[in-house]
């Protein structure tokens, strides 16, 4: 038999008394249970089966499903190798820093003798300020004579539901199903895979023997917008990358906006003590393309340094600073 609304206080009545609430709870506060008071409990469990019988009799109780409103998974950006936001970078040496760039133009966040990666970056210029507010479109990685292209997808109004990658390797297009645990990967040498996380978005991709890359697609969405004064429209909610980074085999001699922080006894050029720590020197990053090595502080190509064993700093421990401004890291 169906459970109609009207039964629900006379079952509640009748369990609380079989169970003998009310005098349990009279002993356990300590509350002389007095006649008077007893009736005042009684009229109250009546007044509610009189409300529930003055409602339409026969109709079942109704499970109403809460409205749900996706949202897209944000990448933390509290490890060293981590690029987010309004570029906002954590170097190898754990501090946190900015690197606006500029917008519709590709800068070399990594390079080394034998890989390189070019970010393109994406933005809207503020009047009010002297700079463009941007993001990573997408990165160009170069590893040998192999390219390899993570993109994320112009969208005007953002869907959870849709993905937006874009994914290339030699110039050619792959294609990973939208189901969690997808998985491509080169069929020669060097063994390059890519992994979904969830249906869409979200991948990993590993080269085993140089870098991991965890990339995930996201919006600016209206609340950064507002918080930020981005002012953005609904003619485009400028979809981005976020990023982390790990290497195993950077050389001393590795460069970049992000690649020089694993430097050994490298000191950064970011103007620290303030809210937003910002490193210049645009013109020394700049790159022709997303899969140029020309940028002035490119050593793509270069004989190799020693490795860096520490590169990667595995020991490291980090934890927003204040206001969360700030990363701290310890080894």
């Amino acid at each position: 038999m169906a459970l109609h609304f009207y039964h629900v206080p006379r079952l509640l009545l009748i369990w609380l008394i079989k169970r003998r609430y009310i005098l349990t709870w009279s002993i356990k506060v300590n509350v002389p249970l007095t006649m008077k008071k007893l009736w005042g409990i009684c009229g109250l469990f009546l007044m509610v089966l009189w409300l529930s019988e003055s409602m339409t009799v026969g109709q079942p109780i109704a499970i109403i499903p809460r409205k749900v409103r996706c949202r897209s998974v944000k990448y933390s950006c509290n490890f060293p190798g981590a690029v987010c936001e309004d570029p906002k970078f954590v170097g190898g040496d754990g501090i946190t820093f900015y690197f606006h760039g500029r917008k519709d133009q590709d800068f070399c966040i990594v390079s080394d003798t034998n890989l390189h990666i070019n970010a393109h970056f994406i933005g809207k210029r503020n009047p009010n300020m002297k700079r463009d507010f941007t993001w990573v479109q997408s990165i160009g990685i170069m590893f040998g004579s192999h390219k390899l292209l993570v993109a994320a997808k112009a969208t005007t109004t953002w869907d959870d539901n849709l993905d937006r990658l874009a994914l290339s390797f030699d110039d050619m297009p792959i294609h990973l199903p939208n189901k969690d645990g997808s998985k491509w990967r080169t069929p020669i040498a060097p063994c390059v895979s890519i992994t979904r996380i969830g249906d869409r978005n979200r991948v990993v991709i590993k080269d085993e023997e140089n870098f991991t890359v965890n990339a995930v697609v996201v919006p600016i969405t209206a609340e950064e917008s507002r918080v930020h004064s981005y002012n953005i429209t609904d003619e485009d909610c400028f979809s981005h990358l976020e990023l982390g980074f790990k290497f195993y085999k950077l050389t001393n001699g590795v460069a970049g906006v992000l690649g020089q922080t694993y430097r050994r006894n490298y000191v950064s050029k970011a103007k620290m003590g303030v809210a937003m720590p910002v490193l210049g020197g645009l013109h020394k990053f700049a790159s022709s393309s997303i899969f140029a090595t020309d940028c002035p502080a490119s050593q793509f190509g270069n004989q190799a340094l020693p490795e860096n064993s520490h590169g990667e700093y595995p020991t490291l421990h980090c934890s927003s600073g204040v206001n969360g401004t700030r990363v701290v890291c310890k080894k």
